[in-house]
């Protein structure tokens, strides 16, 4: 080997032992059936797996047996199971109706199994009936490669025209309403139903068929109910669960609002920092905490992602790492590359990778809503999670962590 060769060896075995925790690198999977498949995530270089048993119905028990079953899988694979996304929270839940006791009741049954498994980080999220919104999800970049976007406009004309929400016009402006028409005005009908389609994605069971009248029912559950309201009703959630996660060793991390601001009439409870400290001062236990997501936070102008964890970051247990880029028009933006876009990932980055040093603890990470590219363009995958796409956006984030890593061991 070359004296070249060898200092490169140094350097890096020099970091590994000075710098010390690393971002745990992980993927999502949807089980079984996910076109993505466990040696894929293994071959991209993770260690860890994020999934779910998206096979168990909204509000129906998580049994110890099928926790197992799963986790067993994945390690036959050569990865560990340690963070769950999601464990859904019911609608009766967020509503306070219906059997909403019962399903709390299998909620805490549920943290049990896991944390008893060993799965003790939980995500979940607390957004009325829509898990995410997109209006593309084919958005043609400039390379090929496609992207998820949010259209202000084509969101308007879904929510006007193609689902006709009721009183739906009181919550826009009269140059929304004008540019909403003129839009709807130049769609076809193919885009009309591309857009219909692609905005009911994000509903639990979407496989299903929705129709407007289905979708507005739905809907009207949340007529009576603004921001304040559900809020209560999260923390008083909260106040039921956390002494179980707190028993067994777990935490939750609520995931924020994508995209982070109301829509289709819907309230919401964590898009800002102001709501992260209202989480985090009125349930103040260390097993409440959050699932940082930088494309959700970062969509909006006003979030100061690296403040944002300097003061909350005790409390970050999970890391969704993407970037969007906003574009001129209210509320428009699209999913940028991971190094590229509103958000400044070397300052996020170095902020995680010195809170990771400060209170010596690994934190799980996942790329977020990769692009389709190369091969991923002619496979069907869940929108926003093809192979490449994610792994070129693991490649990227792994390599700045490293970089950032290795600078900190040269100024020691």
């Amino acid at each position: 080997m070359s004296m070249e060769g060898m200092q490169s060896d140094f350097k890096v075995e020099y970091m590994i032992e000075t710098t010390g925790f690393r971002l745990i690198q992980s993927m999502r999977w949807y089980g079984p059936s996910d076109a993505v498949s466990l040696q894929d995530i293994r071959q991209a270089g993770c260690s860890h797996v994020v999934t779910a048993l998206h096979q168990v119905p909204v509000g129906a028990l998580w049994e110890k047996r099928d926790v197992e079953e799963r986790k067993n899988q994945i390690e036959a694979a050569g990865m560990f199971w340690t963070v769950v996304e999601s464990l859904p929270v019911h609608e009766e839940i967020k509503m306070q109706t219906g059997d909403w006791k019962g399903h709390l009741e299998r909620y805490k049954k549920s943290i049990e199994n896991l944390a008893i498994c060993g799965i003790k980080v939980i995500t979940y999220n607390f957004m009325p009936v829509l898990d995410w919104l997109r209006t593309d999800i084919h958005y043609k970049l400039e390379s090929g490669a496609e992207a998820l976007m949010f259209d202000w406009v084509d969101y308007g004309v879904f929510d006007l025209y193609l689902l006709g929400r009721k009183e739906a016009h009181k919550d826009y402006s009269s140059e929304d309403l004008a540019s909403f028409a003129q839009r709807y005005e130049r769609m076809d009908a193919e885009k009309q139903a591309n857009l219909y389609r692609n905005m009911l994605l994000g509903l639990p069971g979407s496989d299903e068929s929705f129709t407007p009248g289905k979708v507005n029912r739905l809907l009207k559950q949340y007529d009576k109910m603004d921001a304040q309201t559900l809020k209560k009703h999260l923390f008083e959630f909260l106040q039921e669960v956390i002494p179980v996660a707190e028993k067994t060793g777990a935490v939750l991390a609520i995931h924020p609002d994508d995209p982070p601001y109301p829509v289709l009439g819907l309230p919401r409870v964590m898009s800002g920092a102001k709501d992260i400290e209202d989480l985090i001062s009125t349930i103040p236990s260390p097993s409440n905490g959050l699932c940082f997501c930088t494309g959700s936070y970062g969509a909006r102008a006003d979030n100061d992602l690296v403040e944002m964890i300097q003061r909350w970051g005790d409390r970050i247990y999970f890391f969704h790492l993407r970037n969007t880029r906003r574009l001129p028009g209210r509320r428009t933006f699209y999913e940028a590359d991971h190094l590229d876009g509103d958000t400044d990932m070397q300052a996020v980055m170095g902020e995680i990778v010195h809170l990771m040093q400060t209170e010596k603890r690994n934190i799980p990470m996942r790329p977020d809503h990769g692009h389709r590219i190369l091969d991923d363009l002619d496979k069907k995958s869940y929108p926003g999670y093809s192979a490449i796409g994610r792994l070129k956006g693991l490649a990227e984030l792994r390599g700045l962590e490293m970089g950032i890593h290795y600078e900190l061991s040269r100024k020691r």
